[in-house]
């Protein structure tokens, strides 16, 4: 028995032989086929199709139509791939275009407007012959309203009639003419009603109007060497499809003696809106953004002038912010520190199935396990990435200058087998009990971030101002001086050590008459901390039930002539005033 031979083959629009394996493509005969998506790989921005036909082909050149890809396929994406079992097959060349085909559900479409048209036309006929009982009906009324006529036509000469009893005769002229009248009535709200029913079914049928759907057409051109059993593989890529990130945080603090744990669920949204519904097939997610930028900018030249001549530019005023509200991010939850251990569950609790991660050296590649199903109206499908398992290191940071609250951070730090981490939305858990709402930025493997978990009741903070003066001193030079002194004080009611960081700030000077003289104890542990002038920061470290105090002050000297403001400026107004500069 000989065995059958496997030969996979490949190609790319953009490189394509033209030399010996060219075709005879007036010669080829045509060959329709179908074909059913397999594999998507989905982009945050993107996705990447995978469609599969199967066909027999007999010896000679053929050419594959296929017309069943979305509108959407960007052509210069499309490529083709090949299988051959019994037989060698060659693929000369590919093209593609838009066309136009009938709707998939031409069939059942055409069906539901012959009903319609069907009923229509019954109530056409219903419709006549509510008009026909209307006319008799109206004829019957004339006939009655002669009757009234009666006493006043005179009686033939030579004849003699007895006389009627016109009581009777009015009666029963009255009892006929009120039926015949109902009997119009009854007739006319039937026809009403009857129109009213054609015009709905009117307006049904308008929306089943035949409309084909635009597709692109693919025509591969291929030989056969022999009768062969022939799989071709087409991709292309769609840009109205991508996926979200977004994350689950869920942070254990440890009861007494115990570290701090933080689990991280990565998810996924996926959206389309392709044209073609994916179902059942392979899902892949991918961190790569083809839609990208794929080069550096260029730097054009900088040259240095005199500035030209123009009045000055005020600074904007910006009001001193108002303290937040106490309590305005206060956890819902209760500490978890005067909690006892949880006992076992009896009940078994569900467990997510997690993607596949293949990280390679500019990608994370996420297999989604099973069969998916997107469909192409924009809904989002929700998937699980991933789930890691962190020991995150816990800080309690507080600004007592702007909110007397202490808050609560988990600073992590991503393994070096981890895949990237997309900026995304974060759901934050804190022992269980949900904390709020946060964002992950972009994050590469082995890179460290901060999470916030919402105020941290058990570290008090109170700050205090010791000292607010002002004066003038001199004769001949008066200067004005201002001086103030604060003193923070920090307790740690924890079952647990803490790191504590406490953040204040002194003024910077923004002229060289201006000067400012500051004093600490202890000394901060950090100046410009964040880059940003005049931030101090102290790191403290506090057992248990253990208290500590920070005192700082400043002393800021100008001359008396030149009234002294205070701004606050945020980091766009720093720019803009250096700018100035220059």
């Amino acid at each position: 028995m000989r065995l059958t031979q496997l030969m996979p083959l490949s190609i790319s629009l953009i490189a394509l032989s033209l030399a010996s394996l060219a075709l005879t493509e007036a010669q080829a005969a045509d060959v329709a086929a179908t074909s059913k998506i397999d594999a998507v790989t989905v982009y945050p921005s993107g996705a990447e199709i995978a469609r599969t036909t199967k066909l027999k082909l007999e010896p000679g050149e053929h050419a594959v139509l296929l017309n069943d890809l979305p509108a959407g396929a960007l052509p210069q994406s499309i490529r083709v791939e090949g299988k051959a079992v019994g037989g060698q097959l060659q693929i000369g060349s590919v093209d593609s275009r838009r066309v136009s085909v009938p709707r998939a559900d031409s069939v059942a479409v055409a069906s539901q407007r012959r009903d319609l048209e069907t009923q229509i036309e019954k109530l056409r006929d219903q419709k006549l012959v509510l008009q026909a009982d209307i006319q008799a009906a109206e004829a019957q009324k004339a006939m009655i309203t002669a009757l009234t006529q009666l006493p006043t036509r005179p009686i033939m000469s030579g004849a003699s009639a007895p006389e009627p009893d016109w009581s009777k005769l009015l009666a029963l002229v009255a009892e006929k003419t009120a039926a015949a009248q109902r009997a119009i009535l009854d007739t006319t709200v039937k026809v009403r009603d009857t129109d009213r029913q054609i015009e709905d079914l009117g307006k049904k049928l308008a929306t089943l109007a035949p409309a084909p759907d635009a597709r692109t057409e693919v025509k591969v051109f291929v030989n056969a060497a022999a009768t062969t059993d022939a799989e071709l593989i087409v991709r292309y890529q769609v840009a109205s499809a991508g996926w979200t990130p977004f994350y689950d945080a869920r942070l254990a603090t440890g009861a007494k003696g115990q570290t701090a744990k933080l689990q991280l669920i990565r998810r996924a949204s996926i959206q389309q809106r392709s044209g073609e519904s994916w179902d059942d097939i392979a899902l892949t997610l991918s961190t790569t953004r083809p839609a990208a930028a794929t080069s550096a900018p260029e730097l054009q030249m900088l040259s240095v002038d005199y500035q030209p001549e123009r009045p000055p530019m005020p600074a904007p005023m910006v009001a001193a912010p108002a303290p937040m509200a106490a309590g305005a991010m206060r956890s819902k939850a209760a500490s978890m520190e005067e909690r006892a251990d949880l006992k076992d569950e009896v009940a078994k609790v569900a467990t997510e199935v997690a993607a596949t991660t293949d990280t390679q050296s500019f990608q994370a590649l996420y297999g989604i396990p099973g069969k998916v199903s997107v469909p192409a109206t924009g809904e989002q499908k929700r998937v699980q990435i991933g789930s890691e398992d962190l020991d995150p290191s816990l800080v309690v940071r507080t600004v007592p200058r702007l909110d007397p609250l202490a808050y609560l951070y988990a600073k992590l730090t991503l393994a070096k087998t981890s895949g990237p981490i997309l900026p995304g939305s974060v759901s934050l858990f804190r022992d269980g009990t949900f904390a709020g709402q946060g964002h992950i930025p972009q994050l590469a493997a082995g890179e460290d971030h901060e999470l916030g978990f919402g105020a941290d009741d058990l570290v008090k903070v109170k700050r205090v101002v010791q000292e607010d003066k002002k004066g003038e001193s001199g004769v001949f030079t008066a200067t004005r001086a201002e001086e103030r002194n604060y003193t923070i004080t920090v307790r740690n009611l924890r079952a647990n050590t803490i790191a504590v960081q406490v953040l204040d700030r002194i003024p910077v000077s923004m002229q060289q008459d201006i000067k400012v003289d500051a004093t600490f104890k202890p000394q901060p542990t950090k100046k410009d901390f964040n880059d940003r002038r005049g931030t101090v920061a102290w790191d403290l470290t506090l057992a248990p039930d253990q208290e500590s105090q920070i005192a700082f002050g400043y002393k800021v000297s100008a001359p008396a002539g030149k009234p002294m403001q205070y701004r606050e400026l945020t980091p766009q107004q720093i720019m803009q005033n250096n700018q100035l500069r220059y």
